[in-house]
């Protein structure tokens, strides 16, 4: 699986495959990415974010049809899309990113209206996709409001 290039994707870059918990793995193994890219590329993060959903949605929707599931748990290119959403315009801070995985996977596991019905009522590509991009902009929007707010 991870020989083809979408598969690696989809499956983010074999942190999918993790026997416990592959979307938290995944979350983490893309924030991680992020880091370590550095501070310089911060105010581009939305736009990485952006396009990570893009392309997301066929990535994942081929990547279903292969592994022969609607959303193989495998799949955690969504999640990287959804932890990349919530850090997107927080600061370069490993509080503010922890605080926003945090979220993120709250509102990822838990499954709050909208994210629940975004769950249940779209399927294929963008049903994969739909419920973390959902959860990603929940988490941001708290993290946007926290900080206008308090500092």
């Amino acid at each position: 699986m991870l020989t083809n290039p979408l598969h690696l994707l989809a499956l983010g870059l074999g942190s999918g495959l993790s026997p416990k918990a592959p979307g938290t793995i995944g979350s983490v193994v893309a924030l991680v990415l992020l880091w370590l890219l550095g501070p310089s590329l911060a105010p581009w993060y939305w736009l990485i974010a952006l396009v990570a959903c893009l392309i997301g949605i066929p990535i994942c929707a081929y990547c279903s049809k292969a592994l022969g599931g609607e959303d193989h748990k495998a799949i955690v290119w969504d999640e990287f899309a959804g932890a990349w959403i919530a850090i997107a315009f927080v600061p370069y801070n490993l509080l503010w990113w922890l605080a926003a995985f945090v979220l993120f996977r709250i509102f990822d596991i838990a499954k709050p209206w909208p994210v629940g019905w975004a769950d249940k009522r779209v399927h294929g590509g963008l049903g994969i996709m739909l419920d973390d991009i959902i959860a990603g902009i929940m988490a941001a929007l708290l993290l946007f409001l926290v900080e206008f707010f308090l500092f």
